[in-house]
C-alpha cells in the first residue's frame, strides 16, 4: 500500500470544522503510512479574492478552478477518496468530484459524514443517486449513517471518525472548587442549537452561582447569542471564543467539567469523541447518530433536544455525584480507544484495496 496514491477531496482549515478537521487529518495520517496524498480543497481562497464578495460570481470563482483541479488530480492518482455532505455541498464538489474520476477511469470512494443526510436522500434522492451509485465506495462513519442509507437503498461501510490521543489526552486541570465549567465545542449556527446551552447555564448557576459556559465556534448567530445572554443576566459568564483551531481546543478541554453538546441534527460529533479523549463527561442531545457513538448512563448522560431543564438537570447530577462523573470519565476513554488511527487504519486501507482489486478485475469475489 506504501506506493498508493489518493486524491483526498474535502475541505481544510481555516475554518476549522470536523469535516475539515478530519480531512487535514487524514491526509497527514496517510502520509505518514507512506502513501501518496494530493488534496483537492473545496474550500480554497478565492482568486482573484474580491471575487468572493460578489454573490453571483463568487460560487463560478471557487467552482471552475476546483475542477480543473480535480481533472489534474485525477490523472495523477489510483483513488479518490471524497468528503460529502448533504446540500448544496454534495451537488456543487461532491458529484463532481465522482464523474470526473469516473471519466478519468479512477475509483471512487466516497466518505459521506452530513447528519442531515435521512431528509437529503429523502428530498433529493433522484439527484443523488446517479452520482452515488456510480462510487466504487460508501463509507460513513457511524452506524446511524449506516441506518439512514440503507433505508434509501445503500449500502454503505462503517469506518469511523478518528481521534487523535496524543492531542487530546486525560491530563485535565483539577476542578477549581467554584461552580461547573461548561464547554460548548460547536459553530454558531441554527442547527447547533447554542441557545439551549445558555439557557442551561443560567439554570445550573441558580444552583452554582459561580459557574461559567465557554462557546468554543464560529458562525453567524454569535451577535444574537451574545443578546441572549445579556437578556438572561450571564453575559458575564459566558466566553465567546471565536474560531479555535483543532490544536487549541485541547487546552479548551483540558479546563472544563463538562462538555455539552445540544446540537439538533448530529451524526458523529468530533467533539463528542474528544471530550471522551479528555476525560471530560459529556451531556448531549440524543438527535441523529449520538445514541450510537456513546450510552446514556455509560459513557454520557444523553437529553432530548430543546430541553434546558434535562441538560441543566444532567449537569447538576454530575456536580452532585462525583462518582457518576469519574465512571463516564473511565468508561469515556475506553470507549474512544476503537476510534483511535490503529483501529481505524487497517478498516479504511481495506476499502482502497478492495476498490483497486473490484476495478483490476483482481478481488477474490470477482474471480471466475
Amino acid at each position: 500500500m506504501s506506493a498508493l496514491s489518493i486524491g483526498l477531496v474535502g475541505p481544510l482549515p481555516p475554518p476549522s470544522g470536523g469535516m475539515a478537521n478530519q480531512t487535514l487529518q487524514l491526509a497527514g495520517l496517510l502520509r505518514g503510512e507512506g502513501l501518496r496524498v494530493e488534496t483537492v480543497q473545496v474550500n480554497a481562497p478565492y482568486q482573484p479574492a474580491w471575487a468572493g464578495r460578489i454573490k453571483g460570481l463568487r460560487a463560478l470563482a471557487r467552482l471552475l478552478p476546483y475542477l480543473a483541479s480535480l481533472w489534474r488530480t485525477a490523472g495523477r492518482v489510483q483513488v479518490f477518496h471524497v468528503m460529502a455532505n448533504s446540500g448544496w455541498s454534495w451537488h456543487l464538489f461532491a458529484a463532481p468530484a465522482i464523474w470526473i474520476a469516473r471519466l478519468r477511469g479512477k475509483p471512487v470512494v466516497v466518505n459521506y459524514r452530513g447528519g442531515e443526510a435521512d431528509g437529503f436522500l429523502g428530498r433529493a434522492r433522484r439527484w443523488v443517486a446517479p452520482s452515488l451509485e456510480r462510487a466504487d465506495a460508501v463509507i460513513v462513519p457511524s452506524g446511524f449513517l449506516e441506518v439512514v442509507f440503507g433505508k434509501h437503498g445503500f449500502t454503505t461501510q462503517v469506518v469511523p471518525n478518528i481521534v487523535n490521543l496524543e492531542r487530546f489526552a486525560s491530563d485535565r486541570e483539577p476542578p477549581t472548587g467554584a461552580g461547573p465549567r461548561l464547554l460548548v465545542a460547536r459553530n454558531l449556527e441554527p442547527i447547533y442549537d447554542n441557545a439551549t446551552a445558555l439557557h442551561t447555564l443560567a439554570l445550573v448557576r441558580e444552583r452554582y452561582p459561580d459557574a461559567t459556559l465557554v462557546i468554543a465556534g464560529s458562525g453567524p448567530l454569535r451577535a444574537g447569542l451574545e443578546q441572549l445572554a445579556a437578556e438572561l443576566g450571564i453575559a458575564q459568564a459566558v466566553t465567546f471564543t471565536g474560531r479555535v483551531d483543532n490544536a487549541a481546543m485541547a487546552a479548551l478541554y483540558r479546563n472544563a467539567d463538562v462538555m455539552l453538546n445540544p446540537s439538533l441534527v448530529d451524526n458523529m460529533p468530533n467533539s463528542v469523541l474528544e471530550s471522551l479523549a479528555c476525560g471530560v463527561p459529556v451531556v448531549s442531545t440524543n438527535v441523529g447518530g449520538v445514541p450510537y457513538l456513546v450510552d446514556d448512563g455509560s459513557t454520557a448522560l444523553l437529553v432530548p433536544p430543546q430541553t434546558p431543564r434535562a441538560m441543566a438537570d444532567a449537569v447538576l447530577r454530575l456536580a452532585a455525584e462525583p462518582a457518576l462523573a469519574a465512571s463516564l470519565r473511565e468508561a469515556g476513554l475506553r470507549q474512544v480507544q476503537q476510534y483511535t488511527w490503529a483501529s481505524v487504519r487497517p478498516r479504511l486501507l481495506a476499502v482502497y484495496q478492495h476498490v483497486l482489486a473490484d476495478r483490476a478485475g483482481t478481488h477474490p469475489l470477482s474471480q471466475p
